[in-house]
């Protein structure tokens, strides 16, 4: 696994725990942070996984 996808999966867990935490606590900020952190590592992978692809296609030849 990449540092990048690395970072966008810890990107994704600590959303989603602040996200959790946020709606057990009816504090929709947090939840809304959380939520937002959350897609921002979802974005960072599939950029990862696209550049990956690109690569991958000019060390084919």
């Amino acid at each position: 696994m990449s540092e990048n996808k690395f970072d966008a999966k810890k990107d994704q867990l600590a959303g989603t725990v602040k996200e959790k935490a946020g709606q057990l606590t009816g504090n929709k900020k947090t939840e809304a942070e959380g939520t937002l952190e959350k897609s921002k590592g979802k974005a960072k992978e599939a950029f990862d996984d696209v550049a990956d692809k690109v690569k991958g296609a000019f060390h084919k030849n």
